[in-house]
């Protein structure tokens, strides 16, 4: 497989792969270029600031208290001000539901840590910590056993 890429300000964007037939990848840079938007950072508010953060150096986005937030790589909380679909919908595909009310970002988890309880807690780089519902580790774990 070759791959060629080609940055011309001058001409519109566009994106062509010549392949022997679709696949698992295929569907997926599919999906990944007509997801986005041109966009990889958000808009996140701390007290009196704004920040735009980078996809790549959000932990996870949570609800807590009701409240959106993204927290960063140096375990800050950053409130946005979309709720947590509209986020699941622009966020690339590398952040993943961890339970009903988080997206983790998958290249930012350091390790998954079985409690006592029996329970399972994502731990992420930045020292957060945030349970992993049954359901969604099931899945995650059939995702990271496809790769």
């Amino acid at each position: 497989m070759k791959f060629n890429l080609i940055v011309d300000k001058t001409k519109d964007e566009e994106v062509v792969a010549t392949v022997h037939s679709r696949s698992a990848l295929t569907d997926e840079i599919e999906a990944l270029i007509l997801k986005y938007t041109g966009a990889d950072r958000i808009p996140g508010y701390r007290e009196d600031d704004m920040k735009m953060l980078a996809f790549s150096e959000i932990e996870c986005v949570t609800v807590l208290d009701g409240k959106t937030y993204a927290i960063d790589s140096k375990n800050r909380h950053y409130r946005l001000k979309q709720r947590l679909y509209e986020l699941e919908s622009i966020l690339p595909s590398s952040f993943i539901r961890i339970n009903k009310s988080t997206l983790a970002n998958e290249n930012r988890l350091e390790r998954f840590a079985v409690t006592y309880a029996g329970s399972v807690d994502a731990v992420f780089k930045c020292g957060y910590t945030e349970y992993v519902s049954r359901r969604c580790f099931a899945q995650i774990k059939r995702r990271f056993e496809s790769k």
